[in-house]
């Protein structure tokens, strides 16, 4: 069993859809997504969160690697970290917003803590 989800998409696809939807989360706080698409999301974006928590130049190349806007890097490592210094995880939440018009399926929005 795959320990991620396949979100319909060919690999390439789902791993820039993925790219994109992190970048937006970091850039803005917020965003709304399906479900499934969260959940993934908010695995790789607990992870660029701990790299800026790490804060050495490493963890910023390795950032920088995953995030596709240098500045979006930047605000990661200089506001975002710091204030997650004393939590252990657990810096995104998931809010359910219903089901979406159209194809019901199921919307949430995913934001920073």
């Amino acid at each position: 069993m795959a320990g991620y989800r396949k979100l319909g998409r060919p690999t390439a696809h789902r791993n820039l859809m993925l790219r994109n939807l992190v970048t937006s989360l970091i850039k803005n706080g917020r965003i709304e997504t399906t479900e499934t698409r969260a959940k993934e999301a908010r695995k790789i974006a607990e992870k660029m969160i701990s790299l800026g928590k790490r804060g050495d130049l490493h963890a910023r190349r390795q950032a920088m690697a995953f995030i596709t806007e240098e500045a979006v890097v930047k605000t990661l490592f200089e506001e975002i970290a710091p204030k997650y210094a004393d939590k252990s995880g657990g810096y995104t939440r998931i809010y359910k917003l219903g089901p979406r018009r159209g194809d019901a399926a199921p919307m949430v929005m995913i934001e920073l803590v």
